[in-house]
């Protein structure tokens, strides 16, 4: 069911827990939801750790971390629905749960290295690296949503890379919007 549906007392019915035990840990139905997503969203931290290496390539790191965000939330739908169309983004992140190894954290550090190696513009602040990547997941998980869940997230990666790369890449993207 839709989140705003479910009140503390349906789930502790469904669960078999208590609804005082529930709020021995949890302060609302908004903290249990937040803290559920947020350790679902240790695992796609997990998985880009795993995934990015040993790759030595700049750009293909950066792909790979787009391909598996994308790929957790393909296999996560519904966490993708209730983490970027149902809860709005600034309520979790000021809800104190959103402070464990992100992939913000993994982005961070990629471009740290990125720049060290001279693999991205340096020219372009750190903070915007993540920026990027929320926009163009949430854009694309929006979309996916809107249009009824009927493709592959992943797949979607190679049409939106490109750009993101143009962008970021060593040259400073000299030839993006230079015909």
């Amino acid at each position: 069911k839709d989140f705003h549906e479910v009140n503390i007392r349906t789930l502790a019915s469904q669960t078999g827990v208590s609804t005082r035990t529930i709020y021995k840990y949890f302060d609302s139905k908004e903290d249990l939801l937040f803290s559920i997503i947020d350790e679902r969203l240790v695992e796609l931290a997990g998985l880009m750790r795993i995934h990015i290496g040993g790759l030595k390539s700049t750009s293909e790191i950066f792909r790979k971390l787009f391909w598996v965000t994308m790929d957790f939330f393909d296999r996560n739908p519904d966490l993708a629905v209730t983490a970027f169309i149902t809860v709005p983004l600034k309520s979790f992140m000021e809800s104190g749960v959103y402070r464990r190894e992100s992939e913000l954290d993994i982005i961070s550090e990629v471009v740290t290295l990125a720049k060290q190696k001279r693999g991205v513009d340096p020219d372009i602040a750190d903070y915007y690296f993540t920026d990027f990547y929320f926009m163009i997941c949430h854009r694309h998980i929006h979309n996916w949503y809107f249009n009824g869940m009927k493709w592959s997230l992943a797949d979607e990666v190679d049409h939106f890379f490109d750009f993101f790369w143009r962008v970021v890449e060593p040259d400073g993207g000299n030839h993006v919007g230079n015909n």
